[in-house]
């Protein structure tokens, strides 16, 4: 991927498959954990699923590839917020099997997706994108 070439976010792979995670949530676990008048925890799984796109959104914007890497670092922990949360329904009793297994499922994807992106982030900062590191004394 050329990042000169995606001229925005919706384009990445890795913000598609963010989107496909957040979408399941709202669809499929969001209206369970209303109906069970799990509020708090149907507010967190849906911030944090919109916490995957977001920052994936906004680390395209920054246009240096270390700063992008540093907000998709965010959104890998975003993600791995919502498996908790996915984890913590299923521990509940507040989804059945097949629908926790759907959404790992998706989680495995995003996250390697995200992760790929991530690889070539690094991999094409510049020399001056890398930070300094100081001799040590």
């Amino acid at each position: 991927m050329d990042e000169e070439t995606t001229r925005t976010f919706e384009e990445l792979e890795a913000w598609k498959a963010g989107r496909e995670l957040r979408i399941f949530v709202f669809r499929k676990i969001a209206p369970l954990l209303i109906k069970s008048r799990e509020f708090s925890l149907c507010d967190q799984i849906k911030r944090a699923s919109r916490s995957v796109t977001h920052n994936i959104a906004e680390g395209h914007g920054r246009f240096h590839f270390l700063d992008n890497y540093r907000f998709c670092s965010q959104a890998r922990g975003s993600l791995n917020e919502v498996l908790d949360q996915f984890i913590t329904c299923h521990d509940d009793s507040l989804i059945e099997d097949e629908l926790y297994q759907a959404g790992r499922e998706n989680f495995n994807k995003t996250l390697r997706i995200l992760n790929g992106y991530m690889s070539w982030l690094k991999r094409s900062a510049k020399p001056s994108d890398k930070p300094i590191i100081p001799p040590a004394s």
